[in-house]
């Protein structure tokens, strides 16, 4: 289970700091080590962080690709939620999405974070 990875936790730090490269880096080498289902949440969660890199590089259209991509496997039916509140990622992301969809600025919404169930 990835939760127990102390890797984990570190990444999301990282991603919660806006370290996108270096959380993507973490998430990653998890992602590597887990079999699915729990590969296809981590990998979501992998190409959040990597939207929001193409948007600090000014890439619009790799972010809206990645966006809707990671929406597609974090809203999977049965997608392991890895104990954190992936709806509330989720919604942040369909917004952001929207927005870009839209070819108005992401960055007047709520940037992405990745927080614990409660």
């Amino acid at each position: 289970m990835p939760e127990a990875d102390p890797r984990f936790h570190q990444a999301i730090d990282l991603f919660n700091r806006h370290e996108w490269y270096a959380a993507h880096d973490v998430f990653e080498e998890i992602w590597h080590e887990t079999a699915d289902p729990e590969r296809r949440s981590l990998q979501g969660i992998l190409q959040v962080a990597v939207a929001q890199l193409h948007l600090q590089r000014g890439n619009t259209r790799g972010a809206t690709i990645l966006f809707g991509e990671a929406l597609g496997r974090l809203k999977r039916p049965g997608a392991p939620d890895l104990g954190l509140d992936l709806e509330a990622l989720c919604t942040c992301v369909s917004e952001r999405l929207k927005l870009l969809q839209l070819e108005q600025d992401p960055e007047t919404c709520t940037v992405p974070s990745l927080r614990f169930k409660t």
